[in-house]
């Protein structure tokens, strides 16, 4: 029974790979489109489960939320090919499919259901839906941008994810907080080159995959579980590096791609935009660091649930994560030589 579960779950994984590559090389709209949907029918049976009554409501809750999106992207396509009979570029209507793609993608100010979502799914789950879910939205966005728009949007982003995280007794809620920040970077890389989203996204990826490898290791979802008296240091520390290189503080490797996206935006002139930027990311490393600083002077005998069973190749992992975090920086500087 576990080996046909397990089969099946690869199965909707490989479905799920594929259903992007289909909606980022579809040379029609409507082709998108079915790319959109199979993507979203394959992640359902992948967060469902009949043992977790969380998981079954994020799964409905995610099922209701992408359909509501698919439908008026599907009807504002099919509007504007029977009122202007070609796809030309319409304000109106660049914003709509815009918004539903932001919708699709968990964005500010369509962002309510994304941290709710998160609260019900295990970190594998969790680490999809931040990541490799915002891939076909993203290249769909990049094709029929609103620039004006887009640019209000990216400055929601950055400061409903920063005074979204403030109160965060849930580690998933704040990671997802922390998801809708790193969106706005994500957004303004768009606009500015495929080619620097795509470094944004690949560092991102990677902070991601760190943190939520090390949560689903220690079986941690609450902060207060950091506190724990029996709790490694060295997994604490490496946490506190992983926390300080999502937030972009300028030693670790966090940095470089939103040191990339500052500079770009100065060279452009967006000095409001970049300012507005920069002081999320202080707020984010704030919220983030009062964390850390709790987690090591306070201990709690024992809180929730806890499990950690660290085998040799796992340090050696953990190991090899904290010293790309710490030496990254220094080695991206090269490229500039």
């Amino acid at each position: 029974m576990l080996y046909t579960n397990n089969s099946n779950k690869m199965f909707f994984l490989f479905i799920l790979f594929f259903s992007t590559m289909i909606s980022i090389s579809a040379n029609s709209w409507l082709g998108c489109w079915i790319g959109l949907e199979i993507n979203l029918l394959s992640f359902i049976p992948l967060i469902s489960s009949p043992l977790n009554l969380l998981n079954s409501e994020a799964s409905l809750k995610y099922f209701l939320t992408q359909s509501i999106a698919s439908i008026n992207f599907l009807f504002i396509i099919l509007m504007n090919l029977f009122l202007f009979k070609i796809f030309s570029y319409n304000t109106l209507i660049s914003m709509l499919i815009n918004s539903t793609l932001l919708m699709k993608m968990g964005s500010a100010p369509f962002h309510f259901w994304f941290p709710n979502i998160m609260e019900g799914l295990s970190w594998f789950n969790n680490f999809i839906l931040m990541t490799w879910q915002k891939i076909s939205p993203m290249i769909l966005l990049s094709y029929y941008m609103n620039f004006n728009y887009l640019i209000f949007i990216m400055i929601f982003n950055v400061l409903i994810g920063a005074i979204g995280s403030f109160n965060q007794s849930s580690l998933r809620k704040l990671m997802a907080f922390s998801s809708i920040n790193n969106l706005g970077w994500m957004i303004s890389a768009l606009l500015i080159s495929e080619n620097l989203w795509l470094t944004y996204f690949l560092f991102y990826s990677m902070f991601l995959f760190i943190s939520c490898f090390i949560f689903y290791i220690s079986n941690m979802f609450f902060i207060n579980q950091l506190f724990n008296f029996n709790f490694n240091y060295f997994i604490k520390f490496t946490i506190m590096m992983n926390f300080l290189s999502l937030g972009g503080l300028p030693p670790f490797l966090g940095f470089f791609p939103k040191w990339l996206i500052i500079n770009y935006l100065i060279l452009n002139k967006f000095f409001i935009i970049t300012f507005i930027f920069i002081m999320s990311s202080l707020i984010m490393l704030f919220i983030y660091i009062r964390i850390i600083y709790s987690s090591f002077m306070f201990f709690f005998i024992k809180l929730k649930w806890f499990k950690l069973f660290m085998k040799n190749n796992v340090i050696i992992l953990i190991h090899f994560f904290n010293s790309i975090s710490l030496l990254g920086m220094i080695l991206s500087t090269l490229f500039f030589f």
